[in-house]
């Protein structure tokens, strides 16, 4: 990718980075687990999230990503969003960043091979291909390239789930909301070798996990519509959201020809999670 160096970017960078090097831990997000509504033993919760994720991952979405992150005052919003056929592992994305000197990457997920516009050193028109599996985050509660199947894990996963107050609307749908947390070894996975280290040094200094806050939220057709993940420290914070509409739309997407791509072998980057 080409190199970002608008002061936007760099602190959004810096912002991240502060992540890692935190020592305060907000109580805000604790006390709100605390005050959640037990209405569904914790085992039924987690089987209710769990069932909830698999049923997506069976269909096609219409998929809206946010990163929002904090520090202090200052803020600043990545964006995804487009087409996935979950099932048939097919998509394209959209990602987002006003103000970076990079401010916006398509990426196609064709089966196993992601494809990147805004390759450095390409033509305008020319596509970096990677392998699906091979791509790692280097932020926190980002996912490799903006991976929703990342995130749909990540979920999944959640642990001391608790049903949380009433029932809310989420785009037109009646949902059950679900709060638990993160456990190290999903905010950690994929996560490249850097970041891994400043997150084990943060949690063994505390001698916990580090307080990560996860909402999931289930529509009446047992679908679901919403994630968010949180991460606060001091005055620092990443909060996570995808949002998925439109189920069993078609989704239409064409992988780049093979004269048009060649190996992406920068994969990092804000915008690439």
């Amino acid at each position: 990718m080409r190199r970002a160096t608008t002061h936007a970017l760099r602190a959004c960078a810096t912002a991240t980075a502060l992540l890692t090097l935190a020592t305060g831990c907000s109580s805000d997000e604790q006390d709100d687990t605390k005050s959640a509504a037990k209405k569904d033993p914790g085992k039924t919760a987690t089987e209710a999230v769990r069932a909830a994720v698999a049923k997506v991952r069976g269909t096609s979405a219409d998929i809206h990503e946010t990163v929002a992150i904090a520090e202090g005052e200052t803020r600043y919003t990545i964006s995804a969003d487009g087409p996935f056929d979950l099932a048939k592992d097919k998509g394209k994305l959209s990602v987002d960043f006003p103000g970076g000197a990079i401010d916006h990457v398509d990426e196609i997920f064709d089966g196993d091979t992601i494809y990147l516009s805004q390759v450095q050193g390409t033509d305008d028109g020319t596509w970096g291909s990677v392998a699906r599996d091979k791509v790692e985050a280097h932020y926190l509660l980002r996912a490799p390239l903006n991976d929703p199947e990342h995130y749909l894990r990540q979920i999944s996963a959640m642990r001391k789930v608790e049903r949380f107050g009433s029932d809310e609307t989420v785009g037109g749908a009646l949902t059950t909301r679900y709060r638990g947390s993160i456990d190290h070894a999903t905010l950690t996975l994929r996560l490249a070798d850097k970041p891994r280290k400043g997150a084990e040094k943060i949690r063994d200094a505390q001698g916990t996990d580090l307080p990560v806050f996860a909402d999931a939220w289930v529509d009446h057709q047992g679908r679901l519509v919403r994630l968010k993940m949180t991460y606060r420290m001091a005055t620092v914070s990443v909060t996570t959201t995808m949002t998925l509409s439109a189920f069993g739309k078609p989704v239409k997407v064409a992988a780049p020809g093979a004269s048009r791509t060649v190996p992406a072998t920068s994969k990092g980057g804000v915008l690439l999670g």
